[in-house]
């Protein structure tokens, strides 16, 4: 297997979500609408400007945060407290306090970033997006 790649789906806001992800990230943000996809002239304008598909890569490149808005009338239903969490395993302890000040800004911190049994660094929370996020730092 090559990589397991989370697939996230939002209500109208993946192309902000995204652009927040790549400034935590960095790396090459790919958008493609639904005005790009065939048949979009079937589509309402505001669907028409809807992410159909977002890729980050993230890491070393083989792994990606994907994501596309849901269209009117096929609105999805994002639990507050689903049943995953993304987790981050930074390179060192200074990257793991970084990714989780700006992950973690305006969110829901569940467990902050302390040493732990398991980790050097290690916290809970969700982001600004309700998506949940645990940072490893082992």
């Amino acid at each position: 297997m090559k990589s397991i790649n989370p697939y996230l789906i939002f209500n109208g806001n993946a192309e902000e979500a995204f652009s927040y992800y790549q400034s935590v990230f960095g790396g090459k943000l790919t958008l493609i609408r639904f005005r790009d996809m065939p048949d979009s002239d079937k589509m309402s304008g505001d669907d028409q400007n809807k992410v159909a598909h977002a890729s980050l890569p993230i890491a070393d490149g083989h792994q990606k945060l994907m994501a596309s808005d849901s269209t009117s009338g096929n609105e999805v239903e994002i639990p507050p407290n689903g049943n995953f969490y993304i987790t981050v395993a930074p390179e060192n302890a200074d990257q793991a306090e970084e990714i989780y000040q700006k992950l973690s800004q305006d969110g829901q911190v569940i467990m902050p970033l302390q040493n732990t049994s398991w980790a050097k660094q290690f916290a809970m929370f969700s982001d600004k997006f309700g998506v949940r996020w645990m940072i490893d730092y082992e």
